[in-house]
């Protein structure tokens, strides 16, 4: 039962089921071994079950429903092939089936499976759509075979259309229910009352020495919630969101210049030896640099009050880009390279297909760090040169001896920091499903 399920596990289209359901669909299993050129099952043959390889490897040869064209794929350890038990409409076989050498198949019923899944519409749901998205990207299928997936919940919309907002709806309410029955918010709850705790304790109850002289929980939160602030500014207040907004639009217009210039840099200076001669050592020797060394320059170049602080937050933010950018493309191995020479491919062709989808991970590692030292780069930038924003309203605070709106500031830039960064993560794995899958499979 514990190998079956570790199959399951590596299946796209179980891989986001709840242990419970997975031992529910373990119970439909069974394993069947073939031995080489044993055929699984041939075209137009009634299909019953769906198949995931345990061990070894088959041949799928997939016949075109538009013109007939044979596509052939190697099905191995963890693939899913016998998906057209699960379709509407005609339920026969559009595939032949080989085994290329002894080879174990887990085989489940289709029907059985989803009257199992129909019990839970939300999981049926994400399953439905990752076995549309599998066959059309993995098995090249139409978009019409892929249509004829069945849809779960009622509203669901055509999945060969890539899933629409209510299948994104749909996933992320699964999502939400699974990290609701994770421990995880529980201990994130836990750990900023924790933090709280500790604040409230030592500067409201015990006044420690170092403590006592800070603005108390109490007195930060009636400040933050006054409808009539003493210092001015609250979540009432328009000049509260306005501050924000100068800052938010700050660090995004930073951020996409230290994005657009910062990774292709880091790509050039990561693949080409030459160019990386001439242009690794006038980066070393500028990215060390703090910020603030900046400011009188960034002055004197650039007129007026806002473009100053916009170059002094996509520094710091293009640094942190290029630099993990090179790394992630220094990371790729260099047989993969290798074999795409061999194969034919142009310089641009190992360029586009192996470079740069192999540095994403780093890539969006050094855009989180990225976005997160562009809010840090603003706020030393607004306390020198701006009018609004955190970073001014820290400062201004401050000489004003107005130290509840310096705690107001600081908690606002950290919670708009923390989703400016759950934003890149999110956008990160959007465009790297396949990293995912790896990840899920036991890849590192």
């Amino acid at each position: 039962m514990d190998q079956i399920g570790a199959v399951l596990k590596r299946a796209m289209p179980f891989q986001t089921v709840s242990p419970e359901m997975l031992q529910q669909i373990v119970k439909l299993a069974t394993i069947r071994s073939y031995a080489r050129n044993d055929m699984i099952y041939d075209f137009d043959e009634q299909a019953d079950d769906i198949y995931i390889v345990a061990s070894g490897s088959v041949n799928h040869a997939l016949r075109s429903e538009t013109d007939g064209q044979i596509l052939e794929k190697v099905m191995r350890a963890g693939d899913v092939f016998g998906w057209a038990a699960v379709l509407t409409g005609r339920s026969v076989r559009m595939a032949r089936t080989v085994c290329q050498e002894r080879t174990e198949v887990l085989r489940i019923n289709g029907e059985a499976l989803m009257q199992l899944i129909k019990q839970e519409p939300a999981t049926g749901d994400v399953v439905m759509s990752r076995f549309a998205t599998m066959i059309t990207r993995e098995f090249s299928a139409s978009p019409e075979v892929a249509a004829r997936v069945p849809k779960i919940g009622a509203t669901q919309p055509n999945q060969a259309q890539g899933g629409g907002t209510s299948d994104s709806v749909a996933r992320f309410m699964f999502r939400m229910s699974e990290w609701l029955k994770s421990p995880k918010p529980y201990l994130m709850v836990i750990g900023y009352a924790i933090v709280l705790g500790i604040w409230y304790l030592t500067v409201e109850v015990w006044k420690l020495p170092r403590f006592r002289d800070m603005p108390g929980l109490t007195v930060v939160f009636t400040e933050l919630f006054n409808p009539d602030p003493v210092y001015g500014l609250s979540v009432y207040t328009p000049e509260y969101y306005d501050h924000i907004w100068a800052s938010v639009r700050r660090v995004a217009i930073a951020f996409a210049l230290a994005t657009g210039l910062g990774v292709p840099l880091g790509l050039f200076l990561g693949w080409s030896k030459t160019f990386r001669e001439y242009v690794f050592p006038i980066f070393e020797t500028l990215r060390p640099i703090p910020i603030l060394a900046w400011v009188p320059l960034a002055i004197l170049m650039f007129s007026g009050t806002e473009t100053p602080v916009i170059f002094l937050t996509f520094l710091a933010s293009f640094f942190a880009t290029a630099l993990n950018t090179m790394l992630g493309v220094e990371s790729i191995d260099e047989s993969y390279s290798r074999a795409a020479y061999c194969l034919g491919a142009s310089k641009w062709q190992v360029f586009r297909e192996v470079i740069v989808p192999g540095s994403m991970p780093y890539i969006f590692t050094g855009l989180q760090i990225s976005v997160g030292v562009a809010w840090f780069s603003l706020v030393a930038g607004e306390m020198v040169s701006g009018e609004f924003g955190l970073g001014y309203v820290i400062n201004t605070a401050y000489t004003m001896v107005q130290y509840p709106t310096i705690v107001i500031g600081m908690i606002t830039l950290g919670a708009v920091g923390y989703i400016t960064s759950a934003m890149v993560r999110v956008a990160g794995d959007m465009m790297m499903q396949w990293r995912v899958r790896e990840l899920a499979l036991g890849g590192r």
